[in-house]
């Protein structure tokens, strides 16, 4: 390393005041009176005022303060003088607090720098005409040491300036002090610490010349300093030190040629005083320095120079970087191999370390010095025989022969190793732990090519050097190394011996575990496999304990479950590789490698439906739901996907789960959970219209699922099962209200079946807002009797009852069917009769002239429909309606009603001429009834006369 000299003379000391009055603070706008302040008073106030602030505050961040005093003197001119004694107090207070906060620490250097800058600058400012030689000194000592606290701060323009400010008061110190004569022995000592001071200052021009590149300015203020050094030869050492530190800056910036001459001056400095000089050894290392800039400039052009400056630096001190730096330049400037040899005698003569040779060794091979590399290392293990380190020396003779692929050689050399090891040459543990690096790289390499016996047998090489009964993770790390080259070696009995050993030292490590599964796949041990699987998970969650143990990233483990479901498949293995990705997507945090293996769980649960005769059977159905939902939770998770991706995901899994529910016509739960599960996706997925109808046709599905659902569920667990279809229902009206705000729907059945899945949930549920549903429907452009039919039959069906309801649906359907160009005769009967029998009074408390008038209505529509078409209606029905209606009358005689039992019997005997084949039977049956009752009535009626 370069030598860094110190750039202080002396430490920072505080000055005392320039006048005989006691050390007390004094506020400066007290200094002067008002009545005769000068002109300039307000500027130098305001100095004060921005030294007093400085000075007085107490909190450790002093930044803003003295940016702001630095910004205030930096517009000083320095030629105008401002002579007030209290701006020169001032200037000494701010020097002096900046001494004590430096020793504090609380000051940066460029705060430092900044300060002593205001410091310096108000002293020059307030510089008198005839300054006392006291004033000089400070004016010297604050430049001096300002100039010297830029160049630390790198900033050599503004140290420049001081510096030179440094120059010209000592000019006027040393004239100060000539004009008094040579006779007085102080003088004659000032003289000479004028000289030493100024040499210091032109090392530091010289400094700050060399870091801007004024390499010529720089030499001018070196060989003034190189002049003095005859009158104070004690600063011999300073000099060639900072002309070394001088050729290290520039050996550093790559600028050869300065680096080369400073470094000379450094020497040539160092050399001019062997009393005051630094040192041999100082001496040693500026020159082995210069060799190696000349060898690093252009050895070839220089190596003459380098070579020379090397055997030097060894003859002033020679040492161990000495001898293999001349190494060094012999083979860079491709000196013959007798030359060579002399220099590596050199190294076994002088003593040195093992380590050191071994380093020439590796550079002779760099250099392509086979032969003589071989031959030095050999003479190295004689001459260090005896040491502990030998080993280090055979580690190296191993990696040097197989780096020059004779493997052959390295593996006589090694087992000659593994027998010295065990007969009292035991490696050291760093030589040993490179060994089982080799080795390891070695096994590596042929593992990767194929070769799994060539590896097995450098592990076992490695193997060799650990003892028996040793537990340490390298050894676990091995075993299941030996392992895997067994394994595909198909010697599965010794694979289980060597991975039972590697659970033995490392039982927590999931690479074990790993290695415990391809054994177990291998030998089609299903619930071996999945145990190791299960232990895969717990440990790709667990923290790394042991610090010599390999670190596993939470997405190494990840890729380690994918590789274990790719080796099960490939070993035509399909449950236990779906058993690894399930494992995978539970334990992972990786939301693309969970994405993944679901999309393969996907798959190999299609697959398996192809392959099977029964196709996608329930069974598979219920491992598919998970997975998808699965796969939901992991995208709707916010995470470092792109929108992109995210989108891509969403949709692949939204047709999976679309799909899915279309092959559930028997199971109404499983396809109300995939058409659940695929709008849900849809909402990850980027809106446009297609998408919108996928989800409006989702929940429809999802919501006549629900209902399917309810009406084969027991009366107890219904209701739960129609509040979802209605939530499906409601959100698919949104969808519905978006679809209409995009554009124009084609004309679908969507409205009329929403509807009516409405329709039915809020009957069941007893909900009066049922009516209006039924009013929505009647208000449609195009309503289908259908629908008002299956309506009425819902507003009736348990646990519902709406009669009213029922009746008006089916008052509405007849209309609508009566008015169809060929009303069929048949569904009109089958309304007229639900409408009579709805309307049939059940008992003597509903006989009332309002129903008896509905129902009277009924029976009419029922004769016209049976007029407009005699021929189209049915017979039997027909027979009901007389039934019916002779059945009112007999009701209504009973209560004594007899106009109204006379008329309805009547409408009964109309229905006869309708009749078909039975009409002669009933006419003469009918008409002898109607005939006795007609009789009764007149009687009944002349009773009823003759009471009154």
């Amino acid at each position: 390393m370069p030598i860094q000299v110190s750039r202080g003379s002396s430490p920072a000391q505080q000055l005392g005041s320039p006048t005989p009055e006691p050390a007390v603070r004094r506020r400066m706008d007290r200094c002067v009176s008002s009545a005769g302040a000068p002109k300039r008073v307000r500027g130098k106030l305001a100095y004060n005022a921005f030294t007093d602030n400085l000075l007085q505050k107490q909190t450790p961040d002093f930044d803003e303060a003295i940016e702001k005093l630095f910004s205030k003197v930096s517009g000083l001119d320095t030629l105008t003088k401002i002579p007030y004694s209290q701006l020169e107090e001032c200037a000494i207070q701010l020097w002096n607090w900046s001494v004590t906060k430096n020793a504090g620490g609380a000051l940066s250097n460029v705060q430092q720098a900044k300060v002593r800058h205001a410091a310096c600058s108000l002293l020059y400012c307030c510089e008198p005409e005839n300054p006392t030689e006291g004033a000089i000194r400070k004016q010297i000592l604050m430049a001096s040491k300002t100039g010297r606290t830029w160049l630390d701060c790198k900033n050599p323009q503004m140290a420049d300036h001081f510096l030179r400010l440094a120059v010209k008061s000592l000019e006027t110190l040393y004239s100060q002090l000539m004009s008094r004569g040579d006779a007085a022995a102080d003088v004659t000592s000032s003289k000479a610490d004028v000289e030493k001071d100024l040499l210091r200052i032109l090392s530091c021009q010289a400094e700050s010349a060399v870091s801007q590149g004024n390499s010529r300015e720089a030499t001018v203020y070196m060989q003034r300093c190189k002049d003095m050094l005859q009158r104070i030869p004690k600063d011999t050492a300073y000099l060639s030190l900072m002309c070394y530190n001088f050729g290290v800056d520039t050996y550093n910036l790559r600028k050869f040629e300065d680096s080369t001459f400073w470094l000379s001056q450094s020497y040539d400095i160092g050399k001019t005083s062997a009393k005051y000089g630094p040192g041999p050894d100082v001496l040693a290392k500026d020159l082995r320095l210069l060799a190696t800039v000349y060898l690093e400039w252009d050895c070839q052009r220089f190596q003459e120079k380098a070579l020379d400056a090397v055997i030097l630096a060894n003859k002033e001190c020679v040492s161990t970087s000495g001898l293999y730096l001349k190494l060094r330049i012999l083979l860079r400037s491709e000196a013959p191999d007798n030359h060579i040899r002399a220099g590596l005698d050199e190294l076994l003569e002088s003593q040195v370390p093992l380590e050191v040779c071994l380093s020439a060794v590796k550079l002779l091979m760099s250099e392509d010095r086979e032969m003589l590399a071989f031959d030095y290392l050999k003479r190295v293990c004689q001459h260090f025989g005896s040491s502990p380190d030998l080993g280090a020396a055979l580690v190296l003779h191993v990696e040097l022969l197989l780096q020059r692929n004779k493997e052959l050689l390295a593996k006589q050399k090694i087992e000659d190793i593994i027998t010295g090891h065990y007969s009292g040459k035991q490696l050291a543990p760093d030589a040993l732990t490179i060994m089982h690096v080799i080795l390891w790289d070695q096994a590596s390499k042929h593992f990767e090519a194929g070769n799994y016996a060539e590896a097995l047998q450098w592990y076992n090489y490695s193997f060799s050097f650990f003892k028996a009964g040793q537990m340490e993770p390298n050894l676990a790390k091995l075993q299941r190394n030996r392992a895997s080259c067994l394994l595909h070696l198909q010697q599965l009995e010794k694979a289980k011996e060597a991975i039972k050993e590697a659970e033995r030292s490392d039982p927590e490590s999931i690479f074990t575990q790993f290695c415990i599964y391809k054994i177990a796949v291998q030998d089609d041990n299903v619930q071996k496999a999945a145990e190791a699987l299960n232990a895969m998970g717990v440990l790709s969650k667990s923290p790394v304990s042991s610090e010599d143990r390999l670190l596993l990233s939470e997405s190494a483990a990840s890729c380690l479950l994918c590789l274990a479901a790719q080796i099960a498949l490939e070993n035509g293995r399909q449950e236990t590789a779906m058993k690894a990705l399930e494992v995978l997507c539970e334990n992972s945090k990786d939301e693309a490698h969970v994405l993944m293996g679901l999309r393969c769980l996907v798959r190999l649960v299609f697959s398996s439906a192809e392959n099977s005769a029964d196709g996608l059977r329930d069974v598979n159905l219920d491992k598919l739901l998970p997975y998808l939902k699965r796969a939901l939770q992991t995208i709707s998770h916010q995470s470092h996907m792109t929108a992109e991706r995210r989108a891509e995901d969403a949709n692949w899994f939204r047709k999976i789960a679309w799909n899915s529910a279309l092959q559930c016509e028997s199971r109404p739960d499983r396809m109300r959970d995939f058409f659940v599960l695929s709008y849900q996706l849809s909402l990850l997925c980027p809106p446009d219209r297609a998408l919108l109808m996928g989800q409006r046709t989702s929940l429809l599905m999802a919501a006549a699922a629900s209902l399917e659902l309810c009406r084969k569920s027991p009366h107890s667990t219904q209701a739960e099962d129609l509040t979802v279809a209605l939530e499906h229902i409601q959100t698919c009206w949104e969808v519905c209200k978006t679809l209409r705000a995009s554009g124009n729907l084609p004309a679908d059945p969507t409205d009329s079946l929403l509807l009516l899945y409405e329709f039915e949930a809020r009957a069941k549920l007893s909900d009066p807002k049922v009516e209006t549903i039924l009013e929505s429907v009647l208000e449609l452009e195009h309503v289908e009797t259908k629908v008002l039919e299956t309506m009425a039959g819902l507003a009736m069906e348990p646990p519902a009852h709406f009669p009213q309801l029922c009746k008006k649906a089916l008052r509405a359907a007849l209309s609508l069917h009566r008015k169809q160009p060929q009303a069929d005769p048949t569904h009109c009967s089958k309304y007229v009769h639900s409408l009579i029998k709805l309307s049939l009074p059940s008992g003597v408390s509903e006989v009332e002239s309002r129903v008896l008038q509905e129902l009277w209505d009924y029976f009419e529509d029922a004769l016209s429909i049976i007029s407009a078409a005699p021929d189209g209606f049915p017979e039997m029905e027909t027979l009901w309606l007389l039934t019916q209606a002779w059945n009112a009358g007999i009701l209504l005689y009973s209560l004594a009603q007899y106009h109204e039992a006379e008329k309805w019997c009547g409408l009964a005997m109309s229905f006869i001429r309708h009749l078909g084949s039975l009409r002669e039977s009933y006419e003469t049956q009918m008409t002898g009834l109607y005939s006795e009752i007609l009789d009764r009535l007149d009687k009944a009626k002349k009773n009823i006369h003759t009471e009154e």
